[in-house]
């Protein structure tokens, strides 16, 4: 199965930047969850305003579709400067860094995604310009050459990472604010709902609210993507998206309560009927369903891992008494009790 098309998948799909863009918070204050987080921004935002200073550079790490870019956006309005987007792989060479560097004005904030991704050489040319604003340009070779310093405008570096732990010490250090995003709970998802909902000019009653957000897998990038497909749906039944047709469209989307889809399920019920419960090496369960084992660790695991469903152990995947429940099967520890 492609990954891409999944519409579970918490990576952005190139189709949904419009989507996304007009769905974004503006502020903080309309920003929902991460309270914590929020609180702290505000302090320092306003701090950075008062000494009329640029940002510290700011790394935000967790999995896609949490809110990391929108983020960058909401600090560049309330900051004042001009947004500059980019991602990790995009800068090759140390000249496309300085390209993008030498057009800076006072107070832009510099936002690059997956910047665990950026080529060694250009991270080292970026630690003097995140340190001193000073870009190290080597003109000439071999014993002719020099180094001239490029003045750097003061701006805000804020990297966004889905690998924390493939950064490394010498980038990470160089952040003076890090901060982690967390899955988000029922009560903000439901929010977040009614909010796109509102901006989409759905009307959605409060029980298909919270079908929709339950089945999201704690991701508002989910959240909005179910609610478009929802309103295809509600739009051809009537208009208004009831708990009925939610049921009806994410049903017929394959998602589930737990918002598992199809594979995630076929991934579950192989390692449960056929390898009882296991453990059993992911190459095996790979076989097993005709997929990639790389696509299986790097796509479908992580969730079913994070919800509970399966675990890693030393000697392969094993499925948990939820994962049981989950497709309706006793758990083999349940049906010894019962024999005793």
């Amino acid at each position: 199965m492609d990954e891409v098309k999944r519409v579970v998948e918490a990576s952005k799909l190139i189709e949904e930047d419009k989507t996304e863009n007009s769905l974004r918070p503006q502020s903080l204050d309309d920003f929902i969850g991460q309270d914590k987080l929020k609180n702290n921004l505000k302090v320092f935002i306003e701090a950075a305003k008062k000494r009329n200073e640029s940002l510290d550079h700011c790394l935000f790490y967790a999995p896609p579709g949490l809110g990391k870019t929108t983020l960058s956006h909401i600090i560049a309005k309330e900051m004042g400067g001009n947004l500059r987007i980019t991602s990790g792989p995009v800068l090759e060479r140390v000249g496309d860094l300085a390209a993008i560097l030498t057009n800076f004005s006072e107070g832009d904030i510099f936002f690059i995604d997956e910047i665990h991704r950026m080529n060694h050489l250009v991270e080292e040319s970026l630690y003097p310009v995140m340190e001193d604003f000073e870009l190290d340009i080597i003109i000439g070779q071999g014993p002719s050459a020099k180094t001239i310093k490029l003045p750097i405008a003061h701006f805000t570096l804020i990297g966004a990472t889905t690998r924390a732990g493939l950064l490394s010490s010498p980038l990470r250090d160089r952040f003076g604010i890090i901060e982690h995003l967390d899955f988000y709970n029922m009560k903000e998802l439901i929010h977040i709902v009614n909010r796109s909902a509102s901006i989409m000019n759905i009307a959605i009653d409060e029980d298909a609210s919270e079908e929709i957000a339950r089945r999201s897998r704690g991701t508002p990038r989910i959240v909005n993507r179910l609610l478009k497909r929802v309103r295809d749906f509600a739009e051809i039944r009537g208009g208004k998206i009831t708990c009925d047709i939610a049921k009806e469209a994410l049903n017929a989307l394959e998602v589930d309560n737990a918002g598992l889809d199809k594979i995630d399920r076929l991934i579950l019920t192989t390692l449960i009927k056929k390898f009882g419960g296991g453990p059993v090496g992911v190459d095996t369960i790979a076989i097993a369903i005709s997929e990639e084992s790389d696509t299986i660790t790097d796509v479908y695991e992580p969730y079913l891992i994070q919800s509970g469903f399966i675990t890693r152990t030393p000697r392969g995947r094993v499925a948990t008494e939820i994962g049981y429940k989950h497709i309706g099967i006793e758990h083999p520890q349940n049906l010894q009790k019962e024999l005793l």
